[in-house]
């Protein structure tokens, strides 16, 4: 019998839609960063100027995607060019994955030292090495299994990023199979929250200063559904040793931003929910930064914008004029549908709603970006 990942390649290619991008690139290939054990690509952009000591920005495409066409739809080398610093795009290859998509959920790629995880820290080291960045101002970014594999690698590398963005993402440790990838898509059999923060604590010997953590999703994503995000906060939050309560929670054009801050007033964690949107990126159509395209979503918000100012590497993105903003948004904006929150040890989880072949493959189908 063909495997999951067969069908779906087979089923891919019926729907013409395996090939490769042609999307013009903005970036250059870095042909030589170690061992490489996940057989991934590194793409690189430099800013004409580049400071002295400059940050570093790993981005991390989702699945069907190449770094080309992540860096369009989400604008951070023409960000990067306004405010100096350098980006690295690793990039799947399907030899690994037939959809792209980084192996967020496989044992051998997300241990610390092993597979695509250490791949990518290869390239983290090479890239400071070579260019002389400033290794205290690494940051990591991704979009669903790209956001995913950011999760993995804030949580085995946490000493490497100062800050981590999570988009459409899942929690780290949340899966080791692609049965279970499939159901925690769906909200289902998250873990709770203590193990949620012992996988985190458990996957390296850091002990602190922790990476702050950037948390986006839709909420009306029905690939990797709200409960994700959720998980992936109180993941954190236990780590940081914050409060589950946020600190304070306004509303941004017409999306709400919620914020968790320690003891001193510093911001640690902030999630952004983004109103009435699918699976995707958000972008800001006329704010001159991306493009919408697909899974480059049109949300009158700029994710790469308001990130970059959260890590500050740029400034901050100015208000939202309030004829902008509608009582119908903020309020849908207010809550993910979803609530999804991890059960508190001894809570019962909720029966998982009943499902098949066909829904695996079709589940599996949108997460490829092969459906809506």
């Amino acid at each position: 019998m063909p495997s999951l990942s067969d069908t779906i390649a087979r089923l891919t290619a019926s729907r013409g839609m395996g090939r490769a991008s042609t999307q013009a690139s903005r970036l250059s290939e870095m042909t030589s960063f170690g061992s490489n054990p996940g057989a991934l690509k590194a793409h690189v952009y430099l800013p004409d100027i580049l400071p002295a000591k400059a940050p570093l920005v790993v981005v991390l495409h989702g699945c069907t995607q190449t770094a080309a066409d992540y860096d369009h739809g989400s604008g951070w080398s023409q960000l990067a060019d306004r405010h100096g610093f350098a980006l690295l795009y690793p990039e799947q290859q399907r030899a690994n994955n037939p959809n792209l998509c980084f192996n967020w959920f496989a044992p051998g790629d997300i241990r610390r030292d092993s597979g695509e995880a250490l791949s990518i820290a290869q390239m983290v080291a090479t890239m400071i090495e070579v260019h002389a960045l400033d290794r205290r101002r690494v940051f990591v970014t991704g979009l669903s299994a790209g956001g995913a594999m950011a999760a993995v690698m804030l949580a085995t590398y946490p000493g490497i990023f100062a800050g981590g963005a999570i988009i459409a993402g899942l929690p780290f440790g949340c899966a080791s199979n692609v049965p279970e990838a499939l159901e925690r898509m769906r909200g289902q059999g998250l873990p709770r929250e203590a193990a949620l923060q012992s996988a985190v604590r458990d996957a390296s010997r850091h002990a602190g200063p922790w990476p702050t953590l950037s948390v986006w999703h839709g909420t009306q994503d029905r690939t990797v559904v709200p409960a994700n995000g959720e998980a992936i906060l109180s993941q954190w939050r236990g780590v940081h040793g914050l409060e589950a309560e946020p600190t304070q929670t306004t509303a941004i054009a017409g999306h709400t931003r919620r914020i968790w801050c320690d003891a001193t007033g510093v911001a640690r964690i902030e999630a952004f929910a983004i109103a009435g949107m699918g699976h995707g990126t958000p972008v800001d159509a006329g704010d001159g930064i991306g493009a919408p395209g697909a899974f480059m979503l049109n949300a009158g918000i700029s994710s790469t914008r308001h990130i970059a100012a959260f890590w500050q590497l740029a400034g901050r993105v100015p208000a939202v004029a309030p004829d902008r903003l509608t009582a119908e948004a903020v309020t849908t904006a207010a809550m993910p549908r979803h609530s999804g929150r991890p059960l508190p040890d001894g809570a019962k989880p909720a029966k998982p709603a009943p499902s098949g072949p066909a829904k695996i493959i079709e589940d599996a189908l949108r997460a490829a970006g092969l459906m809506r």
